[in-house]
Order: C-alpha cells, then sequence, then structure tokens
C-alpha cells in the first residue's frame, strides 16, 4: 500500500473500487470531491460507484459465497483476518491521517475508539471463529413415536451488505466487516459518502496483504443513494447491516422487506446520564463534559440529556458548564484538542438550527449556541448547554449529533426513569449514584441497550451493542453480533 500523499491542500487518496478481487477505477470514471472538515479544503477525489459496479459487487460477492470454499475453511477465514490485523498495524500511521483527514479526528479519538480500538474487532472475531461451536449436539430426543438425534448447526447467512456511517468509520466498518468474514460470509462494505478513504485502504490491504479469495470482501464507495439501495432491492443480498440514522434505516428496513431479508440496524439514540442527588458532582461533571465532546457530539450512544435531582441542579449545571469551558477544541492535528469540527457544512448547519430551536422552545442557554469566533475555518460549532430544558421538547426529544448538551431537573428516581424512556430512542444510558444497589435498580428500569453504571463502560469488541425500540434491530459485536450473521439449523437423524 503506497503512503497517501500530503499536499498544501490536504490529503490525497487514490480512488478505486474493490470488486471481485481486483482494484479498478469507478464505472466511466466517475468520481466525486471530499473536503477536510477543519480546513474546508478538498483532500482528493473518491471513486463514485455506479449502478453497474454495485450489481458486479454484489454477483462477485454471491459467487465467492456458493462457489467457494469461505463459508466451510474456518481456519482459512482466521488466517485473513489476522492477516488483516497484522496489515493494519504496519500501516497505522497513514491510516490514523487518513481518518483525521477524512472525519476531523483528534488523537484522543484515534487512539481509542476511531482507530486503536477499532483493530481489536479483526482479533476477537478471528478468536472467536476459531472456538465456536458451529454444530451442537441436542441428543437424543422423542416426537412423534420416533427417536432423533438432533444437531443444531450455525451456518453463515451469505452476502451481507454492510452499510456504514462517516462519525466512526474504521470502528463500524471492522465492526461489520470482521464479524461477518468470521461467521463465513461474503461482505459488500458500502462507506458512508463523506468518509470513503479508510475503506477503500482497507480494500488495498486485504487484495495486496492477505489471502482473502476473490469476491469475499468488497468495497463500494458511492455518493448516490440509489446506487445504495440496490444493495436493498437484490435478493442476491441475505442481510442489511446499517449504521446511521433511525430514519434511513425505517427506508432500508421497508426497502428490504420486499425479498424478506435480514436486517441489522444500529440507529439513533437520544441517551440520558442520570445523576442522583447523592452523587460526586465534580467527577461526574468533567465526566459528562467529556463524554458529550467526544468525537464533537457525533455519536449515536452520547449520553446528549443530563437528568439532574434538583436539590443538585444548579450546582451541576454550573459546574458542568465549567468543565466544558475547560475542554480545548479546534485543530484536530494539535495533540492538546479534545473537540475537532463535525463533518460538514450541512451536518454544522443542522447543529445550528436546533440551537435556535432550542432557544424558541425557552430553554435557558448556559453556553455556546453559535460558530466559534476564533475558529474562521472548518465546521466547527461551540460547545452548548442548554439547561431547564422540557423533557418533552424537540431538543430533549430529537438526535441533534452535535456538541449539545440539554439539562433536565427530576425530584424522584421513578421521575428520571420516566424521562429517560421517554424517547422513541433506546441506545444506551447512564446511572450515577453513591448507592449501587439504587444505581442498579434505576439502571435495571432504562429500555435501553447498554448503561453504564457508576463509572462503568460498555465499550469493547467483546461486549454486544445495539438499542431498543427506534434504536435498532439486533447486536453488533460480542457473540451476539456474530450470530447475527448465521442462520440456524436443525439436522434431526432416526435412530434405532
Amino acid at each position: 500500500m503506497s503512503t497517501p500523499v500530503i499536499t498544501p491542500s490536504g490529503l490525497f487518496v487514490e480512488e478505486r473500487l474493490l470488486i471481485g478481487g481486483q482494484l479498478r477505477p469507478a464505472t466511466g470514471g466517475r468520481t466525486y470531491e471530499n473536503v477536510n472538515p477543519a480546513t474546508e479544503e478538498v483532500i482528493g477525489v473518491a471513486a463514485d460507484a455506479t449502478a453497474e459496479d454495485m450489481r458486479d459487487a454484489i454477483a462477485a460477492a454471491r459467487a465467492a459465497f456458493d462457489e467457494g470454499t469461505w463459508a466451510s475453511d474456518v481456519e482459512l477465514r482466521v488466517r485473513c483476518l489476522r492477516q488483516l490485523h497484522a496489515a493494519l498495524l504496519r500501516h497505522a500511521p497513514e491510516l490514523r491521517e487518513t481518518i483525521r483527514a477524512e472525519v476531523g479526528a483528534t488523537n484522543v479519538s484515534l487512539d481509542v475508539p476511531l482507530f486503536a480500538r477499532a483493530l481489536d474487532n479483526l482479533t476477537y472475531a478471528a478468536d472467536l471463529a476459531e472456538g465456536y461451536e458451529f454444530v451442537r449436539d441436542l441428543g437424543v430426543g422423542e416426537s412423534m413415536g420416533r427417536m432423533s438425534r438432533r444437531r443444531q448447526y450455525r451456518e453463515p447467512v451469505g452476502v451481507v451488505a454492510a452499510i456504514t456511517p462517516w462519525n466512526a468509520p474504521m470502528q463500524v466498518n471492522l465492526a461489520k466487516v470482521a464479524f461477518a468474514l468470521a461467521a463465513g460470509c461474503t461482505v459488500i462494505l458500502k462507506p458512508a459518502p463523506d468518509t470513503p478513504w479508510n475503506a477503500t485502504a482497507l480494500g488495498r490491504l486485504a487484495v495486496e496483504e492477505t489471502d482473502l479469495p476473490p469476491g469475499v470482501l468488497n468495497v463500494v464507495p458511492t455518493s448516490d443513494n440509489a446506487v445504495a439501495q440496490l444493495l436493498a432491492e437484490d435478493p442476491r443480498v441475505d442481510l442489511i447491516s446499517f449504521t446511521g440514522s433511525t430514519a434511513v434505516g425505517r427506508h432500508l428496513m421497508a426497502t428490504a422487506a420486499s425479498t424478506v431479508k435480514k436486517v441489522f440496524l444500529e440507529l439513533g439514540g437520544k441517551s440520558a446520564w442520570i445523576q442522583c442527588d447523592d452523587a460526586d458532582v465534580d467527577t461526574n461533571a468533567l465526566m459528562v463534559a467529556y463524554q458529550s465532546l467526544a468525537q464533537s457530539g457525533q455519536g449515536c450512544s452520547i449520553n446528549t440529556r443530563l437528568l439532574v435531582q434538583r436539590s443538585r441542579y444548579e450546582e451541576m449545571v454550573t459546574k458542568v458548564a465549567d468543565a466544558f469551558r475547560s475542554i480545548p477544541y479546534g485543530d484536530p492535528a494539535d495533540p492538546n484538542t479534545y473537540m475537532g469540527p463535525l463533518i460538514n457544512a450541512r451536518q454544522r448547519q443542522r447543529v445550528l438550527d436546533y440551537i435556535e430551536i432550542g432557544k424558541a422552545e425557552g430553554a435557558r442557554l448556559v453556553l455556546g449556541g453559535g460558530r466559534p469566533a476564533h475558529l474562521e475555518r472548518g465546521y466547527y460549532v461551540e460547545p452548548t448547554i442548554f439547561a431547564d430544558v422540557d423533557p418533552n421538547s424537540r431538543i430533549a426529544q430529537e438526535e441533534i449529533f452535535g456538541p449539545v448538551l440539554v439539562v433536565i431537573p427530576f425530584d424522584t428516581d421513578e421521575e428520571a426513569v420516566r424521562i429517560a424512556n421517554s424517547t422513541i430512542f433506546g441506545l444506551a444510558g447512564t446511572v450515577e449514584s453513591a448507592d449501587a444497589a439504587r444505581a442498579r435498580a434505576i439502571a435495571e428500569k432504562i429500555r435501553s441497550g447498554v448503561v453504564n453504571v457508576n463509572g462503568g463502560m460498555y465499550f469493547s469488541c467483546e461486549v454486544p451493542f445495539g438499542g431498543y425500540k427506534q434504536s435498532g434491530v439486533g447486536r453488533e459485536m460480542g457473540t451476539l453480533g456474530f450470530e447475527e450473521y448465521t442462520e440456524v439449523k436443525i439436522i434431526s437423524e432416526g435412530v434405532a
């Protein structure tokens, strides 16, 4: 893999698709430009797949699954995943810079979720496949007067379309690709248009530095939603694995229904941090600030609603505002920066529009509320806090996906649970209390896929992640995430 070329205007990366084991330009040489969100300058051009390219990728994945040995050769799958992991480690410096240029990622983000920990998915999935019980003996039993030995088989579901977002591209790409490949599926990876190059780099490494058979992994970036929709429409695709907005998830689910294909959806969130009156204010104020501004607030599981028991409410609001002010933001290349820009001008305007909605709804603007005056270039929004927020208001109910925290008072634990559960989402949450039993009791009543209690942290490749309600269907990572990419077959043999 050649090292990306750094130019005065940013990072330029070669633009090719990976289809059927071949790196090739898009049909007709179609490309599109992308910009660095921190500088607003063009970073380069990406291959822009056509409908013809996508159909070729589907055909290649289908043939590799139906005609090759990938689905049955666990040893090959394990070896290839470990080779890919080693390749990513060898090229870590240039890959980190690619992600920084695409996303505006800071060192803190790259050191944990956006790159370093993302690679763990490959080794964990390889280990899981190596030791997994694909065939399970259910024993001999009687049914309708016959004795039978029943065996349960876990088999790969087939061709997987992995459709991934821009906010944590390498993390989500690997969380899908690693587990789907480990299960024996073939994959078409369709990255977000804003972040194609970490995905094309993944494809290039798969070709150049692993034994992955042709067609097992295909990487097909496109700026055309109609091209991407072919993955949900085509009957040759067996499963859609999508991470992104709830609105797009609904659309993909409805489209996939026409061929009754399986779907995994990891969608939006409006998660609540519940701060009980006996919890430490100083420590948790800082933790609230850091998690709110992580990835510039562009994280589906970030706790964007802070629920504070009324007796400590003003104290907590003040301390959180002080913590927000202490966190450096700006140039993501500066090692001291914690928060970088939003992904693009459209997302910045969306966040600014929500801030105006919050003002119109009567919430108290404690901090921020606009574009930072000291940053003339880049898609930045000031770290923003609204207090005295109506739990039913739009800024408390809708996903903003930016550095905006809303603070809501509550009186009783029961009220806190009711407010936490009052949205259409159910992805994550946090509960803080000096009383561990109290915190756990609250957490057990929250209808969310993951809940951190008293400093706990769910994020890890061995822990399944996903949501309740309109935050999604199914689980990603962990054994449950691995099994999302399998079908269950029972073979029952008669015995004398």
